[in-house]
């Protein structure tokens, strides 16, 4: 959930006032794309050239300003998202771990996570990913059709898809996840079961599924607002997530949250510890962090984050202290969206009946209410819903 107000000011304090629980979890935002995904409004910053040694020199000072050396963190996972982390390259990813890990440290069996696109995973460069300490790699796949990839403005085709596999796999690095995006616009007659088949043969350990969301201010939603593209119908929407979680866990994978699968043993660590409530740390431009009890971002601009850390000014742009009821409402939001479910209280029984029969829920363990996939399509009615509810016990 994001903040209801926000505080523009910049915040110049150290780790010491930041974290009332010190975070084992950290997110590193790297903005850099080759150009910008037709759906795409992350904060990124499009580079022909990526600029690595000033992109790592600004974490560094990011980490020098949270006096982390100090009072250094231990870390469970660490995530490098984007934007395109792949992007720093061989060399450029490898820099960044060990400026990372000369201010932290990373438990020994850490998760470690690199997002990629297919068209920049070589042998070099997994070669030199899993020397760093790269275990696992999330592969921005969202096709196997060339010419749904085109229109998605993406840089690869369906051939890089296969190699990437190859590359990461050759270089031990044997924790997989592949992201595919359903609910394309109905003109562009997608093979999605073609698309999950071929997915599936690639035998990847993970698989996260995202249904197209048209923002107005991304290339797609200006092609919508001219009637060049219809979003997609509800009942197909629907459709095809639901085909795509029969298919994935006939073969095998749990559906253990919204828009994620794994194989036994292969949920990710670090999304989980956001569904859980654990403080995380983040740095980078439009990084996140939590500690329990605040809530900061940082400035989402690549140039404006910089510019910040260079003058040794925190590049936190807001934070959000979370209320009893902001609270409240994150625990019921994120304990339905997990296959772990909710703990029920007192006087949830009545209310959540409906759900139940209408095959949106069930009860697991006489404690807890879990959501099917069916009521997954309508977390966020739910969640809303028995919030007010319980606001009222």
């Amino acid at each position: 959930m994001r903040a209801q107000r926000r505080d523009s000011s910049a915040l110049n304090v150290h780790s010491t006032l930041y974290f009332e629980v010190l975070p084992r979890h950290l997110y590193v935002h790297v903005p850099f794309c080759a150009r910008r995904c037709v759906y795409c409004d992350f904060s990124i910053a499009v580079r022909r050239t990526v600029p690595v040694d000033e992109y790592v020199g600004g974490i560094e000072r990011e980490l020098e300003l949270r006096h982390f050396a100090a009072e250094p963190l231990e870390l469970d996972t660490l995530y490098f998202g984007g934007g395109t982390p792949s992007r720093l390259g061989a060399d450029g990813v490898a820099r960044l771990i060990d400026a990372i890990r000369a201010r932290v440290v990373l438990a020994p069996d850490a998760e470690v996570t690199l997002e990629a696109n297919p068209e920049d995973v070589t042998p070099g460069a997994t070669a030199a990913w899993r020397a760093a300490g790269v275990n696992r790699l999330s592969l921005g796949a969202q096709s196997f059709d060339d010419r749904i990839l085109r229109w998605m403005h993406r840089t690869h085709d369906s051939v890089a898809i296969e190699r990437a596999v190859d590359a990461a796999r050759a270089s031990a690095i044997d924790n997989l996840s592949l992201d595919l995006i359903f609910a394309l616009p109905e003109e562009l007659e997608r093979a999605w079961d073609t698309d999950l088949s071929r997915a599936l043969a690639l035998s990847p350990q993970h698989i996260s599924l995202y249904g197209l969301t048209i923002e107005p201010h991304t290339p797609l939603g200006r092609a919508h607002h001219r009637g060049q593209f219809a979003e997609s119908p509800d009942d197909r929407y629907e459709r095809e997530f639901l085909q795509a979680h029969e298919v994935l866990t006939a073969a095998g994978f749990e559906h253990y949250e919204v828009s994620n699968y794994g194989v036994p043993g292969r949920a990710s660590w670090h999304n989980r510890s956001y569904w859980s409530g654990a403080a995380y740390a983040g740095l980078g431009p439009s990084a996140h962090g939590y500690d329990g009890c605040t809530r900061r971002w940082n400035r989402s601009a690549y140039t404006d984050w910089l510019a910040a850390v260079n003058a040794d000014a925190d590049p936190v742009e807001g934070q959000e202290l979370l209320t009893a009821e902001n609270r409240a409402a994150e625990d019921v939001y994120l304990g339905l969206r997990t296959a772990n479910g909710l703990v029920m209280q007192q006087g949830d029984l009545a209310h959540v009946t409906p759900w139940i029969e209408a095959g949106w829920a069930a009860i697991a363990n006489r404690e807890r209410l879990v959501l099917t996939a069916s009521g997954w399509l309508r977390l966020d009615a739910i969640a809303a819903d028995l919030t007010v509810v319980r606001s009222r016990y």
